[in-house]
């Protein structure tokens, strides 16, 4: 795939608020195995609805709140 058409990698962001517990028995082979199928489905997922995603992802982002009042002659 060309280096244009993938997904930005972003930070690492916090925990989901959901826990989710991973199988403690699985070996490392196992786990990589699992790995790049998330990876994969990851890639496949921007291709085919990357824009939606970066709308649905800016939406979370916004606060519904206008921002503070700054004043300009505060020290940064």
């Amino acid at each position: 795939m060309p280096a244009s058409m993938k997904p930005p990698r972003r930070q690492r962001s916090a925990p989901p608020s959901v826990p989710c517990e991973l199988p403690s028995h699985w070996t490392p082979q196992q786990a990589l195995a699992v790995f790049e199928c998330i990876d994969l489905l990851r890639d496949q997922l921007w291709l085919a609805y990357g824009p939606e995603i970066q709308r649905a992802w800016r939406g979370q982002l916004a606060t519904e709140r206008p921002p503070p009042d700054l004043d300009p002659d505060a020290p940064f």
